[in-house]
C-alpha cells in the first residue's frame, strides 16, 4: 500500500547510524550548555534560542527540546528529497523539532497542527521506545485542511506498533492520523521531528518555515496568525 492509502510509511537507515550517533551527542552537549548558561543567568528560560524545557501546557512536561535548531533543520532539508520521493508529495519546509525522553514519559494520543501536515520522528540514540499509530482516525481535521476549529479526537484501540532503530524515521500525515508512545521504560531516548507541508495544500506557501522568515529561528519569530 503506498503513502497516500496509509498515510504513513516507514523509513530504514534514512541516514547513517554514525550521523545518528553525531546527532544524537549534539544534542546531549546541546542541553548540557543550556543548563550551565541556565545555571549562570547568562540567558532566560523563556528565550527559546538554543531550547527550553517544557512546561506543564506541553506535551512531556520537564523534558528537554530544541525547535528550529539550525543543524536539525539542516537535516529537514537534506531529507526534502527522499520524504517527496517517499510520499509523493512536492514539500515545503515548515520546522523542526527534537526532543530528549526520560524514564517515565508517555506521549499521549495526539493530531497534530497544520505545520506538521506531512511529519517524519526519528530515532536518533538511546534506549527503543516503540510508537503506535492509527491509520483509521482521519477525521477531525485542521481547518487549513477543511476540517473544524478544534481536530483533537481521539479513538480506543492498540493501533500499529512501529520500532525504528538509530537512522530510521516514520514518515506519517500528522494532521490525520493518531500518534503515540506508551510510557517510556527506559532511561533515555532521542529523537528528532522533521514537519512539512505539502505545497498543494491551501494556505502551505504561507505557512513556510512555520510562519518565521527562514529557517533555523525560535518559534517567537513567527509572523501574527491573523497575519
Amino acid at each position: 500500500m503506498s503513502f497516500k492509502t496509509k498515510k504513513y510509511t516507514l523509513i530504514k537507515k534514512a541516514i547513517s547510524r554514525d550521523m545518528a550517533t553525531f546527532l544524537c551527542n549534539y544534542l546531549a552537549i546541546n542541553k548540557q550548555v543550556y543548563d550551565t548558561f541556565l545555571v549562570n543567568r547568562y540567558i532566560s528560560p523563556f528565550e527559546k534560542m538554543m531550547g527550553f524545557y517544557e512546561g506543564k501546557e506541553d506535551q512531556i512536561p520537564g523534558s528537554y527540546c530544541t525547535y528550529g535548531d539550525v543543524a536539525m533543520e539542516t537535516l529537514m532539508l537534506k531529507l526534502k528529497p527522499i520524504m517527496e520521493e517517499k510520499t509523493d508529495c512536492k514539500l515545503y519546509p515548515a520546522y523542526c523539532y527534537s526532543r530528549i525522553y526520560s524514564k517515565g514519559d508517555e506521549l499521549k494520543r495526539h493530531k497534530d497542527r497544520f505545520s506538521c501536515e506531512i511529519s517524519a520522528t526519528m530515532n536518533l540514540g538511546g534506549d527503543p521506545w516503540p510508537i503506535y499509530i492509527n491509520e483509521k482516525t482521519n477525521v477531525g481535521l485542521p481547518r487549513e485542511l477543511g476540517g473544524p476549529k478544534n481536530c483533537s479526537f481521539t479513538s480506543k484501540g492498540e493501533g500499529t506498533k512501529i520500532c525504528l532503530d538509530p537512522g530510521d524515521m516514520l514518515a506519517y500525515r500528522g494532521c490525520e492520523i493518531e500518534h503515540w508512545r506508551k510510557k517510556f521504560e527506559g532511561n533515555e531516548c532521542i529523537q528528532v521531528f522533521l514537519h512539512y507541508n505539502n505545497i498543494n495544500t491551501p494556505k502551505a506557501r504561507k505557512n513556510m518555515f512555520d510562519k518565521r522568515p527562514h529557517l533555523g529561528l525560535p518559534p517567537w519569530f513567527k509572523k501574527n496568525e491573523n497575519n
